[in-house]
């Protein structure tokens, strides 16, 4: 397995094939997840899509990940926690000054995102709404108001997920404080031939 830091981002190759498993190695952590054809990263992993298609907020095992093209990107195939939020936007500077405003300033998992993939041609424009990994966001069912909850994941929980095409991922261990239950941790991730 490689070690993302907490509070920190990655991005790599994931062939059309392998399988992506990310693993919460010491519980209660999000991991901010982003897909991008590596052939045109104009594609990219989309919420709208994916609810559209999969006719559910609530994804886990034999749900896929849809593109802003109607495209399939990754399909999950295991999911020990299955609960997982594609609602909200990475957390970044202004989230920090919103919700945190009595807290260190931090660039969040957006900031980590635009990092890691500046070299894969993907700049912060380009960084739509992530599949947050493990976070709790249970939704009121009269009012729809959200409430972000610590994660349920506990320590060793894994989702993994099966590329559909060839694919840049953007990966992070989260950075907000409501998203992780006032904690930092790391987040786990390894890439193999499908099983």
């Amino acid at each position: 397995m490689n070690r993302i830091e907490p509070r920190s981002g990655v991005a790599f190759e994931l062939p059309k094939g392998a399988q992506l498993t990310v693993c919460d190695p010491e519980g209660s952590q999000v991991s901010d997840l982003l897909a991008y054809n590596a052939q045109d990263v104009r594609e990219v992993i989309s919420n709208g899509r994916t609810f559209d298609y999969e006719e559910t907020i609530r994804l886990g095992r034999g749900h896929r990940l849809w593109s802003n093209r109607s495209n399939p990107m990754l399909t999950i195939t295991s999911d020990t926690v299955k609960r997982h939020d594609f609602l909200l936007t990475p957390c970044s500077e202004d989230t920090f000054r919103h919700f945190y405003p009595d807290k260190p300033l931090h660039r969040g998992c957006f900031g980590n995102l635009a990092e890691a993939l500046e070299p894969y041609g993907i700049g912060p424009d380009d960084i739509p709404t992530a599949f947050n990994l493990f976070m709790n966001v249970p939704v009121d069912g009269d009012s729809g108001v959200l409430t972000v909850k610590p994660p349920l994941s506990e320590p060793g929980d894994t989702i993994v997920m099966r590329a559909e095409m060839d694919l840049i991922i953007g990966l992070t261990a989260c950075s907000a404080y409501d998203s992780n239950g006032g904690s930092f941790r790391p987040i786990d991730y390894e890439v193999s031939a499908s099983g």
